[in-house]
């Protein structure tokens, strides 16, 4: 055992030391490669503003100049050597256009900043020359959704101005992101490009097209002092019988006449009354809409009706497979209904989408569903069986350029609308 023990352990040792070199080289490649990062990014850094410059059309340049003239060199070659030496020309030529400071103040302004899709918005940029000396020409460009704006600025003296007037398309529901505004140095042939940031960016919101709907959604939703449910409460207001006292009832119930007469506590039951609360279950799932109007449509249709009942002061949520739309101002559910968009799907099923939307909000006394024409009856009734008997029921099939129809089924309504013109007849005719 001895004589084994003395064998292994030379090599034991050896193997020991191996290890250690090993993590030693590890550590010390590990120590370079992190060292070697940070002077990388440290030169990035400072190298990156100046290659920024350098538009894509520029890089093209530089390359040939370089390859003409290596080739030139190699080969002696001087027709390349006169390209080579042209092309190097241009960009030392470009260069002197990017130097300066400019001391500009630019303001964007959206007049209105929300508008209806159709709806004409317009823009203005002032550019004002703050510095103390005269600025020569520049160039700004001002992105208004996916185009970009050009503008010539002339000449200012110390504290000119220069305004221009733009227009912004608005023929569809969007958010249109106007800005920022930058200005532009640089060679006419866009060789280099020294852009500045002066503006952030504002938004357009261009709300969906909404008809409107007479108060309280033509019948749909009622709500005096609170509509009464089947369910029995001891706390409310609508009476509902009587029964005997047991520990623990509030004595503020007890009905002292009738325990009186039958020799026993008696205290009172109530019907469980609560105010009214819509929810609009709006599925923005791509299949289920024909095409890109069908949807536009369906956005109007919910706006539409959310809009009549927050003016009408009813408690409102509305979801889809996106998000939830804030409801505690039209003017801010019109707003986050610009952002609304088709989408791939993101639940199993309708069914499994209205659950997870809807478990965390309060029992409605009314729902109303909203989908494309691609949107079968059983989609519907799979949501319908989330809610109790209690709730009203409203299936909106969105199906562009189809006649107005209004059919029940089970105890669902279910609506056909084709354009939104239908929809405040359809609407009355549910409520009634």
């Amino acid at each position: 055992m001895t004589s084994d023990a003395a064998a292994v352990s030379p090599r034991s040792r050896t193997e020991s030391r191996a290890r250690v070199v090993v993590r030693a080289i590890n550590r010390a490649l590990e120590t370079i490669r992190v060292t070697a990062a940070a002077v990388l990014g440290l030169g990035w850094r400072f190298v990156r503003p100046y290659v920024a410059v350098v538009s894509p059309l520029g890089w093209l340049v530089v390359v040939i100049a370089g390859v003409s003239l290596l080739l030139s060199a190699i080969f002696g070659w001087q027709e390349f050597f006169f390209l080579g030496a042209t092309m190097a020309a241009a960009i030392l030529v470009a260069t002197a256009f990017v130097f300066g400071r400019s001391t500009y103040n630019v303001s964007v302004e959206l007049t209105p900043r929300r508008v209806v899709a159709g709806e004409r918005a317009l823009g203005r940029m002032l550019v004002t020359n703050a510095g103390p000396k005269r600025l020569l020409p520049t160039r700004m460009e001002l992105p208004v959704g996916e185009s970009t704006a050009e503008f010539s600025v002339p000449q200012l003296p110390a504290g000119g101005q220069h305004e221009e007037l733009f227009a912004v398309p608005t023929e569809r529901r969007a958010v249109i992101d106007a800005g920022p505004a930058i200005s532009v140095r640089g060679d006419q042939l866009g060789l280099l490009r020294r852009t500045v940031k002066w503006t952030e960016a504002l938004e357009l919101f261009v709300h969906p097209v909404t008809v409107r709907l007479a108060p309280s959604v033509a019948g749909l939703v009622r709500d005096l002092e609170g509509q009464v449910s089947k369910k029995i409460t001891d706390h409310d207001i609508s009476f509902h019988a009587l029964r005997a006292y047991v520990p623990g009832d509030d004595r503020r119930y007890v009905h002292w006449r009738t325990s009186a007469r039958t020799g026993q506590l008696m205290v009172r039951q109530f019907e469980e009354t609560r105010r009214s609360q819509l929810t609009i279950i709006h599925s923005v799932l791509n299949t289920y809409y024909a095409d890109e109007e069908e949807f536009e449509l369906a956005v109007s249709v919910t706006a539409s009706i959310a809009a009549q009942v927050i003016r009408d002061g009813t408690q409102m949520n509305i979801v889809t497979e996106q998000s939830m739309l804030r409801t505690h101002s039209a003017m801010a559910m019109l707003d986050d209904s610009c952002r609304l968009q088709a989408a791939k799907r993101k639940y199993a099923s309708a069914r499994e989408f209205a659950r997870e939307a809807t478990k965390r909000l309060p029992a409605p006394s009314v729902a109303i569903i909203v989908a494309g024409s691609h949107a079968e009856t059983s989609d519907f009734r799979s949501i319908q069986s989330l809610f109790p008997a209690d709730t009203t029921l409203l299936a909106v099939r969105v199906d562009h350029g189809a006649s107005p129809r209004l059919a029940a089924v089970a105890r669902m309504s279910v609506l056909t609308v084709g354009q939104l013109a239908d929809l405040p007849a359809l609407i009355q005719r549910a409520g009634s």
